[in-house]
């Protein structure tokens, strides 16, 4: 596998390759991530990861400074995973001068949900995603979805902007007692990982009662908020929306059966874990 920390060094590898899948990361890689790099292969050639923790999308108060920084570990196993090239620059290759400008996703969209409680999360997301596409310039990119506004607002982002990217959404890969894998996880305590599997658990519930009629919606997401606050959580919220466009959905479209999914994000100690489970 190459690795390369200059775009320079990037273009000169991808010269003449019209077909690269690309995913994104920010290292600490888990097999998650490896799931991804193997989707990825089956729609193009070559793979490209990066791995770069992005500044631009963390708030102030949060863990920018201590994210792991696991790059040789990460590198042995995107290797074992079959990847042509890692992409891993440092700060000043991807931003050389103050990131002046910025996408910002429509108010509608990138404001809810994770934006309520993360200002500014997605201008930071879209902002390095579209520089990377511009370094890279893949033909497809694979995004979990186990970050669904995520997902969906990149996949707009190329749409609104005319990129020739196909997003591919892979499914969220989840550990044996179901909670999904992410980066963050390796902050919770044993304890707090025993517990951590009670997040799923409320969503698979909220799912049951919505597809056996349940039609008071607030009523559902506030009893499941109630049954993580009553297990030691701090909810940030759960939400039932339509997949659409991750709005609420009006009685009629309840009834018509619009397809829905479930979102939440909660604090387990000092951890803030996300999850979600479409309807």
């Amino acid at each position: 596998m190459k690795l390369v920390h200059t775009i320079q060094e990037l273009r000169d590898q991808m010269r003449g390759r019209d077909k690269v899948a690309f995913v994104p990361t920010m290292g600490n890689l888990h097999e998650g991530h490896l799931q991804l790099m193997r989707s990825a292969a089956l729609h193009g050639d070559p793979v490209v990861a990066s791995v770069f923790v992005n500044r631009l999308q963390f708030g102030p108060n949060e863990d920018f400074d201590k994210y792991p920084r696991t790059l040789q570990a990460d590198a042995e196993k995107l290797q074992g995973a079959g990847v042509y090239c890692c992409f891993a620059p440092l700060e000043k290759e991807m931003y050389p001068e103050p990131q002046e400008y910025r996408v910002s996703p429509p108010h509608d969209l990138a404001d809810i949900l994770e934006g309520e409680f993360r200002p500014g999360f997605f201008i930071g997301v879209t902002t390095v995603v579209l520089k990377l596409f511009a370094c890279v310039q893949p033909r497809v990119a694979v995004f979990g979805k186990k970050d669904y506004q995520q997902l969906m607002i990149v996949r707009r982002m190329c749409q609104q902007f005319q990129l020739p990217i196909e997003i591919i959404a892979h499914e969220t890969v989840r550990a044996d007692d179901g909670l999904a894998l992410s980066s963050r996880n390796g902050y919770l305590s044993s304890d707090e990982r025993a517990e951590a599997p009670a997040l799923y658990a409320q969503l698979q519930a909220v799912q049951k009662q919505v597809k056996d009629g349940a039609r008071d919606l607030a009523a559902v997401e506030a009893a499941a908020t109630g049954a993580l606050k009553d297990r030691g959580w701090k909810p940030d919220y759960i939400a039932i929306r339509k997949r659409s466009n991750l709005r609420a959905p009006t009685p009629d479209e309840l009834a018509a059966g619009e397809p829905l999914v479930v979102l939440a994000a909660a604090k387990l100690g000092a951890t803030r874990l996300i999850d979600n489970l479409e309807i």
